[in-house]
């Protein structure tokens, strides 16, 4: 039984989205996250480094041997302003999480907004903890680099909001990011690992915190004067792999510029007409909102058995359409190629959201299957969304931006009850497959696709 890759155990859509904060203090519209006496109201997740509360402080003091530790707040947020100070060992790197989750294995992913005492002062910056790596580099901007004052507390404070994320430290501007991935999650705070035998001298340092408290209503009325703004950056790592990524063995399923590893469904060739690559976005085009009777669905050359598939999405209003997987292109249809489907949609417009049992037709689902728990997640035609399908011994998850949607098991008494009462039923062994290819689907209206990359999992 292979190690699980991915699953949210952080304060997900299921249970602890509904927790709050025990016995927050508020100061007007502010709410303070630490009580100052103990650390109620968060919870550790990741490593072995020591969270302790003492003097109005939270204190994280490094263990050898550990991964990155993380304090994560049991509540979620999503559009906010974050306060806080931090004072840190100079020996030491920390950051601040924010609209961040974790993996089966306790691993934090997500936004990071850096703490960092080192000559370089990088402190204020955005790095996507284990996902893309930097998002946002200081390099070139020296007073964002001397913000930071070390052996002092230092004041920070992160504006999120929409896809915009700001940072200040000690009052100096030091991010303007403007990014899509995530739009809620935990806060947390972190205690970097260290290398003791490298370094002896890092074990047992202190990184600290204090008055933490967060602005979530009236935004506007506490906007930081705009003077001094730095320009705006919007993420640019696109139809590209990080260097995380390479080493973990993630893999481009589409280069950002040619077909290269894609075929038309029952072709040999990728389809003539009906798709288009266009800086960097592979979309199908609008025709007559039918299935696959203009340029077709296509399909991954290569088959693929357990995965984690990641990809971004964008709809047109009223647009149909779908990512399929375990697609073996045996069965014969008049329109789309068969396959267990992560359905895209336009919930508001297009009537098929009404349809089938439940729901389990709308945006996320297992089409005509399992309904998705999609809640508010769904970002509006026109913008991007970040879908994750995950299949490993036959578990098999759907994630929409950050969350996870739904799971199932594949072959179950359960999978086969529902594909019983589907249109799959006259398929035999429906989604049962030991490998197949992916699928992107032409249903005749206008969905665009990027960043479409895959990690094979081991035997």
């Amino acid at each position: 039984m292979k190690t699980n890759i991915i699953q949210c155990l952080c304060c997900g859509f299921l249970l602890i989205l509904a927790n709050s904060c025990n016995d927050n203090q508020s100061n007007g519209d502010w709410i303070s996250l630490y009580n100052g006496n103990n650390l109620e109201g968060w919870i550790q997740k990741g490593g072995k480094a020591q969270f302790t509360s003492a003097d109005g402080m939270i204190i994280g003091t490094t263990v050898a041997n550990t991964e990155n530790s993380f304090l994560c707040t049991e509540k979620c947020y999503s559009d906010f302003i974050l306060e806080l100070e931090v004072m840190v060992d100079t020996s030491l790197n920390s950051g601040i999480q924010i609209r961040s989750r974790t993996y089966l294995n306790g691993r934090v992913h997500g936004y990071q907004v850096e703490i960092d005492p080192s000559p370089g002062g990088y402190s204020g910056g955005i790095y996507d903890e284990a996902r893309r790596g930097w998002l946002y580099y200081l390099e070139e901007d020296e007073k964002g680099r001397m913000a930071f004052k070390n052996g002092e507390w230092n004041k920070y404070r992160i504006e999120a909001v929409g896809q915009s994320i700001k940072t200040r430290v000690n009052g100096e501007m030091c991010a303007n990011l403007m990014d899509d991935a995530d739009d809620s999650g935990f806060i947390a705070l972190q205690v970097h690992s260290v290398d003791v035998e490298r370094r002896p001298w890092t074990e047992g340092v202190e990184v600290k915190w204090r008055n933490i408290r967060i602005l979530t209503e009236n935004l506007e009325e506490h906007w930081t004067s705009s003077e001094n703004e730095i320009p705006v950056k919007e993420s640019s790592v696109t139809n590209n792999l990080t260097k995380a990524e390479t080493e973990e063995g993630w893999k481009l399923l589409f280069d950002g510029h040619s077909s290269t590893g894609w075929k038309g469904a029952h072709m040999d060739a990728f389809p003539d007409v009906g798709w288009t690559i266009d800086n960097g976005v592979l979309s199908v085009n609008a025709s007559d909102g039918a299935e696959a009777t203009n340029g077709g669905d296509i399909v991954t050359v290569n088959e693929h058995s357990d995965f984690i598939l990641r990809l971004d999405f964008r709809i047109s209003p009223g647009a149909n359409s779908g990512i399929k997987y375990f697609v073996t292109e045996v069965e014969q249809t008049s329109g789309s190629a068969i396959g267990l489907e992560y359905q895209i949609l336009d919930d508001s417009l297009h009537a098929d959201a009404a349809e089938g049992i439940n729901g389990n037709r709308t945006v996320a689902s297992l089409y005509d299957l399992i309904p998705a728990d999609n809640g508010k997640r769904v970002r509006k035609p026109g913008l991007w969304n970040m879908a994750w399908i995950v299949s490993e011994d036959n578990h098999v998850e759907h994630w929409l931006n950050g969350s996870k949607v739904l799971e199932y098991e594949r072959g179950s008494k359960e999978f086969r009850d529902l594909v019983a009462i589907s249109k799959y039923k006259v398929w035999k062994n429906f989604g049962e497959a030991e490998s197949g290819h992916i699928l992107l689907q032409d249903h005749g209206n206008l969905v665009s696709f990027r960043n479409i990359k895959i990690l094979e999992l081991p035997d």
